[in-house]
């Protein structure tokens, strides 16, 4: 009984000593006050609220950029998959309390208190390596996030990091004006062009000439005056702003920047990544450590049921129709008149690129020929697929987590043709349309040497340069028509045409001269209306109406 005691007396104090060392150790797992506050840690976490979304939360904006505007269809198994993103697509039956678009707000906001985060501790340190660099991205990161919630919902709070967290539900979605807010965003990014390098030595951080192009892109949406907050229509286009965009353009035309040489270079992986165009893209990986990897799942509903799933934000026969042709190598002005692509007709190499067609091999891949078959709803949604953000099935970078399959090949949000054809806009809207000509024809002479990796499709394609009195006549109105033209075939599939069509004052017009030709392709396009001064943009979230205390106030029409 008395070795018992010792015993047990012994073993006590040999748990207390090791209870006593386990107290005095730091948990794993846990973060210090330091760590919290570190600028440097802060920093990153607002870099990778550029990758956290879902596919039904897409940071890539497919479903609100491309699905609501003529360029695609939603694809999926049917309307009601993923039912949201169908009424978009018709622009019906739109209503506040979508969950999908309150995540998207939310997840919005929590980017932006993540850099506000960042901003505050890159301020308050003390001696600090690069501060105003720091700054300049945290403030890039900023910027970004604004700006996407300014394109989706015109009218929201404006939070920075002097706003105190009290103080939030005191923040009115109309405490600025449109043009007040678009200047907002220009702040952050022209603080971002004053303080950034013009080579970052990591890869994927935001440098001088990333913040220059996306300040033009600020400008050239600011310009395009809607002055009254309750309707949408263009009011006016500012010469200042417009001036402006050829300023930023014009460091990023110096900077060294170029298009790739060959159009298809934008959309590989691997070593095609941050290449000589992409002038800042979402940085993906693999083999990182983690389950998956840090993948793109914006985008990955969109890989055809052959290959993995679900057959989402599928190209429209609309879109296939622009990219003809036929005749002098300039895109048609009927363009609008097939039901299905043709081997008869000539196309701009752009299209081979760009969808997914039966019968041609799948991201230029001969041993995997892009079949019928692999369509979930071809009654519905037709036969094409979107290639820009797939990959070759047979790639390293195309990852499987079934029923899903993902891929770690970076997303460009902005690169130098973009700026090339903002900057011809601007030129043309300040009435100096000849000198547009050069920009938008560099353009489109990349396009028509982009035909190595298509050249399956040869005898199919053709395209030519405008000439001003040999195939066109280069006055402004006709400039105008090019420009827009030349977007929609450089930039399809990359989720800007919508916020295009409500930038030019046009949405309206566009959307229901596709709703009227869709209807005798698709048939649930019979009630398909876009509204002026509503479907512009969306509506604020109900749920976030609720937690303002009724302070914000809704979009017109909603």
């Amino acid at each position: 009984m008395q070795l018992n005691k010792i015993i047990s007396i012994v073993v006590v104090v040999v748990l207390m000593s090791g209870c006593a060392d386990f107290l005095n150790e730091t948990p794993k797992g846990v973060l210090s006050s330091d760590q919290v506050n570190d600028p440097e840690r802060l920093l990153t976490a607002a870099y990778s609220a550029l990758g956290n979304d879902h596919y039904d939360v897409p940071l890539s904006l497919w479903p609100y950029g491309t699905v609501r505007s003529d360029d695609a269809y939603k694809g999926g198994s049917g309307p009601q998959d993923i039912q949201v993103f169908h009424f978009f697509e018709v622009s019906n039956n739109i209503m506040p309390n979508f969950g999908e678009v309150d995540r998207l707000w939310f997840q919005c906001y929590i980017a932006i208190s993540r850099a506000n985060n960042a901003i505050r501790a890159i301020q308050e340190a003390e001696n600090l390596d690069n501060k105003e660099v720091k700054l300049g991205e945290a403030r890039f990161l900023r910027g970004h996030f604004y700006f996407l919630l300014k394109i989706l919902f015109k009218h929201v709070p404006y939070v920075d990091e002097n706003t105190p967290v009290d103080e939030y539900e005191t923040i009115s979605n109309r405490a600025l004006t449109n043009d007040g807010l678009w200047q907002k965003i220009a702040d952050d990014f022209q603080y971002a062009v004053d303080h950034l390098p013009d080579v970052q030595a990591e890869t994927g951080r935001a440098s001088r000439p990333a913040a220059a192009a996306y300040l033009a892109k600020t400008y050239l949406y600011k310009a395009y005056r809607q002055d009254d907050p309750e309707r949408h229509a263009v009011t006016g286009i500012d010469q200042a702003d417009l001036q402006k965009v050829l300023d930023n353009t014009e460091i990023v035309l110096s900077s060294g920047y170029t298009l790739e040489p060959d159009f298809a270079f934008n959309f590989l992986p691997g070593s095609y990544e941050n290449g000589p165009e992409a002038l800042f893209s979402v940085q993906y990986s693999k083999d990182d450590g983690t389950r998956f990897g840090r993948l793109n799942f914006s985008d990955l509903l969109s890989v055809p049921m052959g290959l993995g799933c679900c057959d989402f934000n599928k190209p429209s026969q609309s879109l296939v129709n622009a990219f003809r042709t036929t005749g002098n190598g300039l895109p048609l002005e009927n363009y609008n008149t097939l039901a299905q692509y043709s081997t008869q007709e000539q196309y701009d190499p752009r299209l081979f690129h760009t969808v997914a067609i039966p019968g041609l091999p799948y991201k230029y891949n001969s041993d995997r020929i892009y079949e019928e078959s692999w369509n979930r709803n071809p009654a519905d949604y037709y036969f094409y697929a979107s290639l820009k953000e797939n990959v070759d099935p047979d790639c390293d970078c195309f990852i499987p987590m079934v029923p899903f399959y993902a891929n770690s090949k970076n997303r460009i949000l902005i690169r130098f043709a973009d700026v090339l054809l903002m900057r011809a806009e601007a030129l043309i809207e300040l009435h100096r349309s000849s000198e547009a000509l050069p920009l938008i024809n560099q353009v489109r002479t990349r396009a028509r040497n982009s035909t190595a990796f298509v050249d399956y499709a040869t005898d199919r394609m053709n395209i030519d340069t405008y000439r001003d009195g040999i195939n066109c006549t280069w006055d402004e109105p006709f400039a105008r028509q090019a420009l827009r033209w030349e977007r929609r075939l450089e930039l399809a599939m990359e989720n800007g045409r919508f916020f295009d069509l409500v930038r030019w004052g046009i949405a309206e017009q566009a959307m229901n001269q596709y709703y009227n030709a869709e209807r005798t392709r698709r048939p649930y396009y019979s009630s398909a209306q876009f509204n002026a001064d509503q479907h512009e943009y969306l509506p604020i979230p109900e749920a976030q109406i609720r937690l303002s205390k009724f302070m914000y106030e809704q979009n017109p029409g909603y």
